[in-house]
């Protein structure tokens, strides 16, 4: 079984600050992690593999050469083969255009590695919160797909996916090969071995540019294929202010809420 597993390097959300002059992140300084959400979809596909020890796990990330750090995060926890695509042409790629890049980089892939029984992506990535490239790659390569999973187990050629929903959780089973998107579930990722990241530090990892790419049309890559436009961006103000209420007990708070509230013309 080959499953490849759709990842992304992106800012720690937790360490990044804002310009109040331009309005833009401030990347400097700031580390880089593999999407937390594409973690999950990389301990997705270790626990199939924990099952069915003949199974492949290929990763793929689209970004500038040092996004080669994420893949080999991936190779330390579970991969067995990474690809980087990367090209001047891509640059300034919206969700479209990204996912129409790596869904012609999977094509070129699976010449390589064999077809791919599953694809699991992130449901979304931290510095962009989509949730889009993973659903509209199943779309570009006319696959079935299920969005915020949980976990997935394979039964023969199909693969059953407990699902997220508002009010719980559902299972669905889909035939193979499709597309999975993964969200936050109930366990951790595991962690590296030091045998593996040895490896994984020392490992090949091919980059694979548009001219690798024979059937891309450039006209949809890059800022030309990319029809999401930025008009404006803003940091939203911070209101300072309020007002504590206590009382001596809760129906005494209550109360002297209802009049602050009141008083005020909220209510």
């Amino acid at each position: 079984m080959n499953i490849l597993v759709c990842v992304k390097q992106v800012p720690d959300t937790t360490e990044i600050k804002i310009d109040p002059v331009t309005n833009t992140l401030i990347r400097k300084g700031v580390p880089s992690i593999v999407n937390p959400f594409d973690g999950y979809a990389v301990e997705a596909a270790a626990r199939i593999k924990d099952r069915h020890p003949d199974t492949k796990i290929v990763v793929l990330s689209m970004g500038p050469d040092q996004a080669k750090a994420a893949l080999r995060d991936c190779l330390a926890i579970a991969a067995d083969k990474a690809y980087l695509v990367s090209d001047r042409a891509f640059g300034g790629s919206d969700t479209l255009a990204t996912s129409y890049i790596i869904s012609e980089t999977i094509k070129k892939v699976e010449a390589l590695e064999g077809k791919f029984d599953l694809i699991f992506c992130g449901k979304q990535a931290i510095d962009g919160d989509t949730a889009q490239v993973g659903p509209e790659i199943a779309e570009h390569l006319d696959l079935p797909q299920v969005t915020y999973g949980l976990e997935a187990q394979v039964n023969g050629s199909q693969v059953q996916v407990k699902k997220e929903v508002e009010d719980g959780f559902e299972i669905l089973a889909a035939q193979m090969p499709c597309l999975v998107t993964f969200t936050k579930p109930a366990w951790e990722p595991r962690y590296s071995t030091i045998k593996r990241r040895l490896a994984a530090n020392h490992a090949d990892i091919p980059t694979l540019t548009a001219a690798d790419l024979p059937s891309i049309d450039l006209t949809r890559a890059g800022l030309k294929g990319s029809p999401t436009k930025v008009k404006g961006t803003f940091v939203p103000q911070k209101k300072t202010g309020g007002q504590m209420i206590q009382g001596d007990t809760s129906a005494d708070s209550a109360k002297k809420l209802f009049a602050a509230l009141n008083g005020a013309g909220v209510i």
